[in-house]
């Protein structure tokens, strides 16, 4: 993330962080690792990641609910992102696959930024 820091921005739904909050401990237990540095890792992706409100992406929820209400209605605040920012999803989740939003894996991810900077 920190490699297109500077010709990308990284939002998210602010139910997303809250989220992924509540579930640091467990996840840090399954596999084995240290609470505090998940804790660490998880400010310093925080910091670099910009938290949308409820407010903005709200007036997308309709529209959001209806793509991917047979998948995982309560993955509606990121698609209601995507469709106000006009942006992919970063996603390992296949729910948005045919909502009509691009989405990218970790593992391909780096090729949409390499092609954005040859934009």
């Amino acid at each position: 993330m920190q490699s297109v820091g500077d010709n990308a921005c990284f939002l998210t739904p602010d139910v997303c962080l809250e989220d992924a909050e509540e579930y640091i401990p467990k996840i840090a237990a399954c596999k084995g690792l240290d609470l505090a540095l998940v804790r660490e890792g998880f400010g310093r992706i925080s910091s670099i990641v910009e938290v949308v409100p409820a407010s903005l992406y709200s007036q997308y929820q309709s529209e959001a609910i209806k793509r991917i209400k047979q998948r995982d209605i309560d993955d509606w605040p990121i698609l209601a992102t995507a469709l106000l920012f006009n942006c992919p999803i970063w996603t390992e989740d296949q729910d948005f696959l045919g909502t009509g939003v691009p989405t990218w894996t970790s593992d391909r991810v780096h090729l949409y930024f390499h092609s954005e900077e040859k934009n």
